[in-house]
């Protein structure tokens, strides 16, 4: 007789309605059991023109232990208590190199505590997408140097990470004197092409890594001299909106927002470096009551020759220098120093006459002063309204003695946040312009989203 088992298992039957019900049911109990992977993966998106084609970065785990978003805002909190502490019991901090004093400061003790807090704990992450010359590099020299001067100073500084999930803030290389340079179309005026490119990098970095899209670039940060940075910025939506713009062009009218932006003063080397631009005679050596030498466009500048070129010897005020009148020489011999602004409000003349123990004299319409939330800029320099320009030198023969005395001498005390150093020195313009920003990021409390 032959084995029913045998027979049954050569019946089509047995396929329908064992094997298949089988093979179905292990794969519901495959789903039902799979857990959701909690690691960060995006997808890529078409290369975009001029940026490094580069392999995605290995997935990076949401929740690595003692280096998430949660351990880095812990950081930031510890460094917020510490200062409120300073300012509030007005606690000074020991500190072998430099010890901020006087009313130079708007609050000696909590700079002084903060910008200790900022060496002892600041990560910054610098994306490494991106080709020169538009990316990784900017000259440092020229009137602009002082963006390609801070961009190389920060991709080698010891405030680098190479640890994304230690940065407390993340740097977008963008070269945005290199994008007007090489990608700007003489006589185009369309802005777009521009834009194009900032906006397409954001686009990348937001697509193959996490930390844009959890904060919408709130603790990114791009830096920028040329005049147009604002406005080529303003094509990536949140690069505008959130994040921090680190800009000579520092006009709130122009949509400079002093609460996230940082002002960078303009300064210009003529050789590279600080050689024969530091220092002068004391203020009771300065024949010269008022200086100013400069190309007229914009409109301040304008008002300023109709009123004063050539109408007072004691108002040395040119639009080209004559040929037996040295221009640093004079910043030197002159009491006060015009720095105006011209078609945009920055200017090296306000930095060349703090270098030289010349008093600036701001006329800036919607201007924000670089380091305002630390320097009382009324203790170093003078502000004349544009509407004042005809009463200029009344103005400044109506100051005491006194004050321009301490005013000169407050200007030689804080040269040392203005002067560039190679490579740079505490509390020199990199570290302040670093410090604006480590205030700006410890102001911003970021959540880990739900993964």
């Amino acid at each position: 007789m032959a084995d029913p088992s045998s027979s049954f298992s050569s019946s089509p039957k047995f396929v329908y309605f064992v094997v298949i019900p089988l093979i179905m049911l292990s794969a519901l109990l495959l789903i039902f059991n799979h857990k959701p992977s909690s690691s960060f993966s995006f997808p890529l998106p078409p290369q975009p023109i001029a940026l490094t084609s580069a392999a995605p970065p290995p997935v990076v785990e949401s929740k690595r232990k003692y280096a998430d978003l949660e351990m880095v805002e812990a950081s930031l909190a510890k460094a917020r208590a510490n200062i409120h502490e300073a300012r509030t019991n007005n606690e000074s901090s020991y500190d072998a190199d430099y010890i901020p004093r006087g009313p130079l400061y708007r609050n000696p003790n909590a700079f002084h505590r903060s910008y200790l807090e900022m060496e002892k704990t600041l990560k910054i992450y610098v994306y490494e997408e991106g080709d020169p010359p538009l990316y990784h590099y900017g000259t440092s020299l020229g009137i602009l140097g002082i963006e390609g001067i801070i961009l190389h100073q920060i991709e080698i500084s010891s405030f680098r990470t190479t640890d994304p999930l230690r940065a407390h803030l993340f740097f977008l290389p963008i070269s945005f004197q290199s994008i007007a340079n090489y990608a700007y179309v003489v006589h185009n005026r369309a802005w777009d092409p521009l834009q194009n490119i900032a906006t397409d990098y954001v686009n990348l970095i937001s697509t193959r890594h996490p930390f844009w899209n959890r904060s919408l670039g709130r603790d990114h940060f791009i830096v920028g001299c040329h005049d147009w940075t604002p406005k080529i910025s303003i094509g990536a939506e949140h690069l505008y909106k959130n994040s921090i713009r680190v800009l000579c062009n520092a006009n709130t009218s122009e949509g400079f927002k002093p609460g996230t932006d940082v002002s960078m003063p303009e300064i210009h080397l003529p050789e590279g470096t600080l050689d024969g631009l530091i220092g002068g005679p004391p203020a009771e050596e300065r024949p010269v009551l008022v200086f100013y030498a400069g190309g007229v466009h914009g409109y301040i500048r304008q008002v300023l020759m109709e009123q004063w070129r050539n109408k007072d010897p004691e108002i040395q005020v040119h639009e080209y220098l004559p040929e037996n009148m040295s221009y640093y020489g004079m910043f030197r011999r002159s009491k006060y120093c015009i720095c105006p602004s011209g078609w945009e409000v920055a200017s090296p003349r306000m930095v060349e006459a703090i270098y030289m123990g010349c008093v600036p004299v701001l006329l800036k319409d919607h201007y924000a002063k670089p380091f305002d939330d630390v320097l009382e800029w009324t203790k170093f320099a003078l502000e004349v309204e544009v509407k004042e320009i005809a009463n200029l030198k009344k103005i400044l023969m109506a100051v005491p003695q006194e004050k321009y005395l301490e005013m000169q001498r407050n200007g030689v005390r804080v040269r040392r946040h203005f002067e560039v150093n190679f490579p740079p020195k505490r509390y020199d313009v990199f570290h302040m312009i670093l410090h604006s920003m480590w205030l700006r990021r410890i102001n911003v409390q970021l959540h880990q989203p739900h993964i």
